[in-house]
């Protein structure tokens, strides 16, 4: 293997320790309703959850393919020295503007955020960029944001933010290093 190529990947599991986690609470809840509501209100729930599922099912991959594609374009070389775990504060400020100007939802940001780190984006610096999309946020901020709240509103909550993914992305960085198996 050369020095270019891509670390192996673990084989991810279908079914994992969150999976079993969110499945036991799904089932606590279809046993609350059933028990309160007969089979009912497991009906109502199953159909506006239906309804939900294939509302945001196309959501849902547009963000995986936004993620793959991105794998596929950005070469990882690029993707290292810029964004890398060893590019430092300049990784970090670099992430925490990009998350800042990216538009999208979560179904286009976490997607994102995992193809960066499989192309060789620090750990540091992908927390960067998703505490900058949730806290800054400059898509949301215009069209929502600033109507309801105002633009001095906006403009304090945004410079108060401004270092926070920065030190978000410093404190993953350092806890990554001490943390045994931890994420690189």
């Amino acid at each position: 293997m050369s020095a270019t190529d891509p670390p192996p990947q673990k084989p991810r599991s279908l079914i994992d320790g969150s999976t079993l986690f969110v499945l036991a609470l799904v089932i606590a809840g279809a046993v609350i309703v059933f028990r309160r509501e007969g089979v009912a209100g497991l009906t109502h729930i199953l159909a506006e959850d239906s309804i939900l599922f294939f509302d945001i099912l196309p959501k849902v991959l547009a963000g995986c393919l936004i993620g793959a594609f991105v794998a596929a374009v950005l070469p990882r070389e690029f993707v290292s020295r810029w964004i890398g775990a060893d590019s430092g504060v300049t990784g970090l400020v670099i992430a925490t503007a990009v998350g800042a100007i990216m538009p999208g939802g979560p179904f286009t940001i976490y997607p994102l955020a995992g193809a960066l780190l499989a192309i060789g984006a620090g750990v540091g610096p992908a927390v960067a960029f998703v505490t900058s999309w949730t806290l800054i946020g400059l898509n949301r901020a215009i069209i929502w944001e600033a109507p309801f709240l105002g633009v001095d509103f906006v403009t304090t909550r945004m410079i108060v933010s401004l270092p926070l993914p920065i030190l978000a992305g410093l404190g993953t960085h350092w806890l990554a290093r001490i943390v045994p198996g931890g994420p690189r």
